[in-house]
């Protein structure tokens, strides 16, 4: 990553201009606790096999610190992946907050020591050690896939998932249009928002969509 290129300056709803709706997760991996902090980095990801959270606890020693988000894909959500050990381990590793598609548990410990997670929910039963599997491998998190090293930028407007190969031409983009709005009055936007509501009822004339 440049210097420059600071992925944690913009929302997902700025990276919506520049990137496809399959690049956005499921809008129930959510913020855990409130108000939560904007977090940006490369993804390090987790598959996790049913019921078992052994690679997660894992992966906290091996994500590469610092920086890193890391990206569960757990395999359901009966038991926790994680709890407040775990995340207080990550967050004194560098670990930017994790992004998990199931459930943690501890999130009193979480929310008081400000550690970023989104996940579905909280559940208090935490799941097993038993199954060995790679880190750091293509996973599917929130309805879409998550490669190593992807860019992951989530706050309380949703999660934004910037392909890897893609980074520095969605970067550039929503920087310009950020740029461009934020140049842009409140009356200028009222005025063109006007001007392009009104030709698009002209063009649909008196026709009702059923």
């Amino acid at each position: 990553m440049k210097p420059d290129q600071n992925y944690c300056l913009y929302s997902p709803t700025d990276y919506a201009e520049a990137l496809p709706r399959s690049q956005f997760m499921d809008f129930q991996i959510k913020p855990l606790w409130s108000p939560i902090p904007r977090i940006s980095g490369a993804a390090f990801t987790v598959k996790l096999a049913p019921s078992d959270n052994l690679m997660l606890h894992a992966a906290i020693y091996q994500a590469p610190p610092p920086g890193s988000v890391i990206v569960v894909e757990a395999g359901d959500t009966d038991f926790a992946v994680a709890g407040g050990n775990v995340c207080a381990i990550a967050q004194k590793k560098g670990i930017c907050g994790l992004v998990i598609d199931g459930v943690i548990r501890d999130l009193a410990e979480i929310r008081e020591a400000q550690f970023p997670v989104f996940a579905r929910g909280v559940m208090p039963i935490p799941g097993q050690k038993n199954k060995k599997s790679p880190l750091n491998i293509k996973v599917n998190c929130g309805g879409i896939d998550v490669s190593p090293n992807d860019i992951v930028v989530a706050d309380e407007e949703g999660i934004a998932v910037i392909p890897n190969n893609q980074r520095q031409e969605i970067y550039i983009k929503t920087k310009l249009r950020a740029e461009s709005d934020a140049s842009t009055s409140l009356h200028e936007w009222e005025e063109k928002h006007y001007e392009k509501i009104q030709s698009l009822l002209k063009k649909k004339g008196n026709k009702t969509d059923h």
